[in-house]
């Protein structure tokens, strides 16, 4: 899980100030082809890029979970807690029952995309079981309870939150189910976790991604190496592939 904390003080639910005993936790989507954060969280820590005009740390906005999981200005994915996990959140609305789940359930928001392209899927799935799974841990849920771990559509067949689709309308195009879910998550919690292709090459390509931006160790032989030809001196702590190393040692044979 890439978790990064950004609370939205400026919205009117966390100024609201209440607080709950966290009994479950409410999966959600966002209902937009958007799966920047920057739409809903703000300021910009350097990782988020410029917000949305329409950003969600604002008075007058409505809404408000404890989390969102979405792509960061690099395009990885990361969750941002906009929340205190014990605090009252906005996100469910009241059911048929008169009951809201905002008054027992954690909740986050998974930033929609296109709702088609599975590389993202797979990321924001993992890190959303990751998430979950975190926070039964944190206060002691049983993810395989009844009613403990819903999307926000479960809720509304429950009575305790508004008429929404989400997420059924997303898993089931990449052959998840809620039931999937729960039981993924129960399989991290217990550790007999298998990681995909995928989410190792999500997870990969993250590595890369964090060597490349990382300073030379030792700035002053990479400029001497870059004066000499062998390097252009880019992602000095990046991984090196056997066709690199071979332009190199060519490159310092012909001097």
């Amino acid at each position: 899980m890439n978790l990064h904390k950004c609370i939205l003080t400026n919205n009117d639910c966390y100024r609201a100030g209440r607080t709950i005993t966290p009994k479950g936790v409410m999966v959600h989507s966002t209902g937009a082809n958007n799966p920047r954060l920057s739409r809903y969280v703000a300021p910009n820590d350097g990782l988020l890029g410029e917000p949305s005009l329409r950003h969600w740390n604002q008075s007058g906005v409505g809404a408000c979970p404890h989390a969102f999981i979405g792509k960061l200005a690099d395009g990885s994915v990361a969750t941002y807690q906009t929340l205190p996990w014990t605090m009252r959140g906005w996100h469910c609305g009241t059911g048929t029952s008169g009951i809201s789940a905002n008054n027992t359930h954690i909740s986050f928001e998974i930033c929609e995309d296109g709702l088609t392209d599975a590389s993202y899927f797979q990321a924001v799935y993992r890190e959303a079981v990751e998430l979950t799974a975190y926070l039964c841990k944190e206060y002691g849920l049983d993810p395989l309870a009844d009613g403990v771990v819903i999307c926000h559509a479960e809720g509304y067949q429950r009575g305790i939150a508004s008429n929404h689709a989400d997420v059924l309308h997303w898993f089931p195009k990449f052959g998840k189910s809620m039931d999937d879910f729960r039981a993924d998550l129960a399989r991290t919690m217990e550790g007999d976790e298998t990681v995909t292709y995928e989410q190792w090459l999500e997870y990969m390509t993250r590595y890369r991604q964090e060597l490349a931006q990382q300073e030379a160790a030792m700035p002053g032989l990479l400029a001497d190496a870059k004066a000499m030809g062998l390097t252009d001196g880019s992602r000095p702590r990046d991984l090196v592939t056997r066709e690199e190393a071979a332009i190199m040692a060519r490159a310092a044979a012909n001097r």
